[in-house]
Formats: structure tokens, C-alpha cells, sequence
């Protein structure tokens, strides 16, 4: 429960990097402190600060942005979790020349990754970020080599706002299919909810089944219910308890008669 440096920083520090830390790039004096350093380019991956157009020009290669998403399809906060909701069979990186707009500028590197079916937001995280890794030196070399060329973006954008809390929270009502790919968008964080006897309920991996169940009744092998088909739920956990396989959450507390997740 205590804050912890990430990869890059604790490298800069093993290496003896200066390391500049701003809450904010407004003011010009520390937009000034980073032009002073005469990048050679500015990187930028989920970074949660909008670059004011001074460091946007701060660099020879401008500011480059890896994007964890085939753009200009979502552009935005949250692409993987998006991604995963509407059921693409693909995502991938761009790298992606910075402008003033939330991710429209035109785009100098971009490959694609198929979704597996058994993908989650943390797996697909881990593909991504490996991918971009790679693809953000290669791009800086050829940006350094001369032979960098950007492309417009396509029509076709789409915006992946960041996921709310209340998005979380399952809605039986639904199809099984929507509902199973909530719980991969969600995992590992924060996790697709439910109510069961007035508590919550952490849903962290299901399958879809052809059954048909009153929305929300839940069986006592743990069948739920939804709009459409129904989704049998493999691994849970109770507030304040251990996440738990179907089958240990149920030795440890039955489901009482005609249960329901609501």
C-alpha cells in the first residue's frame, strides 16, 4: 500500500538520469526546463498530462505517442478496455506524431494483434506494451535516419473514454456474450460487479453457455442468467474475501434458495 517507482524511473535512477516529475505542464518554467534539454524527441505512453504546443515542438522529431490501439479507432483513455467491450477481433500499437487534438495526429508506425478469445485487459496490456516497445525505438531510428514518413488518419474514429465505476457494475439484462466480455475488459482492475443478498460480488472469469435462466437467478452450480444465454461463473469473490474457484466459494458458503445477482 505504499507507492512504488515504475520500470523507467527506477532505471533513470539506477543510471543517474535527471528525473523532472511536474503535476502539471503549464507553467512555462518547467515547459522551459524540459526545451532546455534539447530532446531530440519527446515519448509519451498513457501519460495522463496534455503536452502544451511548446513541447510539442520542444524536439527535432516532435513528440511521439504509443498508443495502445489501431487508430483512429479508439482514440481516447481507455483502448484495450474498449476494445475488448465491442468484441474486435484486433487491436494493436501506433505510433502516432502528437498535434493539439486527442490523438489525431498522423500516424508513422502501426501493426496489429489479434484478440484471443481467452484475452483480458491484463494480458492484452502485456502483448501491447511489449510490441510498443519494440516499435518506438525502431521508429525513433528512422526518424533519426531520415526515412520516418507519417500518414494521416482514416475516417472511421471512435472514442474510448475511460471506463467509469458504474460501467463495472453487470447488468443481467444483457446477453451472456456482452456480459463475459465485461469480465475480461475488467480484469485484472477493477473488476466486474454484482449484488448478491444486498453485498457485492467481484465476478473475475465466466463462459458463455446456451441455457436459458430468468435474468440475474443464479443456480446452485453457479448458472446465471442473462438477456440472452447465460454465463457460468468459474472464479469470484465476496467483499472484504479471497478471489475463489466456483466450486471452493461454494464449499465455503451455499447459494441459499432462489438466489439472484442483481
Amino acid at each position: 500500500m505504499h507507492p512504488i517507482a515504475g520500470a523507467v524511473k527506477r532505471f533513470a535512477i539506477d543510471h543517474g538520469f535527471q528525473i523532472f516529475q511536474p503535476d502539471s505542464l503549464k507553467l512555462c518554467a518547467d515547459q522551459a526546463r524540459v526545451r532546455a534539454a534539447r530532446p531530440d524527441a519527446l515519448v509519451v505512453a498513457a501519460y495522463g498530462l496534455l503536452l502544451p504546443q511548446p513541447l510539442l515542438d520542444a524536439g527535432r522529431y516532435g513528440a511521439l505517442n504509443i498508443h495502445a490501439s489501431l487508430l483512429p479507432r479508439w482514440r481516447g483513455a481507455a483502448p484495450i478496455q474498449r476494445a475488448l467491450l465491442a468484441g474486435d477481433a484486433k487491436t494493436g500499437i501506433s505510433i502516432m506524431q502528437m498535434d493539439a487534438g486527442l490523438d489525431t495526429g498522423p500516424v508513422l508506425q502501426q501493426h496489429a494483434v489479434p484478440i484471443a478469445p481467452e484475452d483480458d485487459a491484463g494480458s492484452l496490456h502485456d502483448k501491447l506494451a511489449a510490441l510498443g516497445a519494440d516499435m518506438i525505438v525502431e521508429t525513433l531510428r528512422e526518424a533519426e535516419a531520415g526515412r520516418a514518413r507519417a500518414m494521416p488518419q482514416q475516417a472511421g474514429a471512435t472514442y474510448a473514454r475511460k471506463i467509469d465505476k458504474q460501467e463495472t457494475w453487470l447488468a443481467w439484462s444483457r446477453p451472456a456474450v456482452e456480459l463475459e466480455r465485461a469480465v475480461r475488459a475488467f480484469r485484472p482492475s477493477p473488476g466486474a460487479a454484482t449484488m448478491l443478498e444486498g453485498k457485492p460480488i467481484k465476478i473475475w472469469r465466466a463462459r458463455v453457455i446456451d441455457d436459458r435462466l430468468e435474468p440475474g437467478v443464479v443456480t446452485q452450480n453457479l448458472i446465471v442468467g442473462c438477456g440472452e444465454g447465460a454465463l457460468a461463473i468459474t472464479e469470484l469473490q465476496r467483499a472484504g474475501g479471497k478471489r475463489l474457484s466456483a466450486v471452493d466459494f461454494l464449499r465455503g458458503r451455499p447459494l441459499p434458495p432462489h438466489a439472484r445477482f442483481g
